[in-house]
């Protein structure tokens, strides 16, 4: 595709997963352009933890899955690499420490006060559209890097609906494979 050449432009990274139950989870990576254009894909077969793993790994089971296995595992199989990895789990900043691409989470404002993430007051934000990403605290160089190419997104940009596009598209893979 023509724009995985582009070195001054701004590849945004969407990475979610889906709860199949029994099954284990999915996740998937979008990657699209600034303005939200897809330019590749990525999803992973289910992955179900045994129950060993579950023991053993108590509470950080989930991110370890959904970051280890996972967003890590797709992350490196994306041919056209993401200049930022966006997340809607805080505990997938974690996921920066296994790649030299940045990690974000988007800040959420539409949740109700008890089920809203309270990231600190001196976490490390940036605005990016009509969102604030909360970036990992070890890696100050990140915002940095991204904030030089925010005026490349629109400021109307809704960045938590590639999330949408995303679960469908693993939804609808996984339905296909079940069939």
């Amino acid at each position: 595709m023509a724009e995985t050449g582009k070195s001054d432009g701004l590849r945004l990274g969407f990475l979610t997963s889906l709860s199949l139950g029994e099954r284990g989870f999915v996740g998937g990576l979008l990657v699209t352009n600034h303005m939200g254009r897809p330019l590749e894909f990525q999803c992973t077969a289910p992955v179900r933890p045994n129950r060993t793993q579950e023991i053993l790994y108590g509470p950080t089971l989930g991110p370890f899955l959904l970051g280890d296995v996972i967003g890590r595992t797709l992350i490196e199989k994306a041919t056209v690499k993401p200049t930022l990895v966006l997340v809607e789990v805080p505990q997938l900043l974690e996921l920066r420490a296994q790649t030299s691409i940045p990690i974000a989470c988007l800040e959420s404002t539409d949740l109700k006060a008890e089920d809203a993430v309270r990231f600190p007051a001196d976490a490390l934000r940036l605005r990016l559209g009509m969102q604030s990403l909360v970036f990992a605290s070890d890696f100050e160089d990140d915002l940095e890097a991204i904030r030089g190419k925010a005026n490349l997104v629109p400021k109307e940009a809704d960045l938590s609906e590639p999330f949408g596009r995303v679960r469908d598209a693993l939804q609808e893979t996984v339905a296909a494979n079940a069939a």
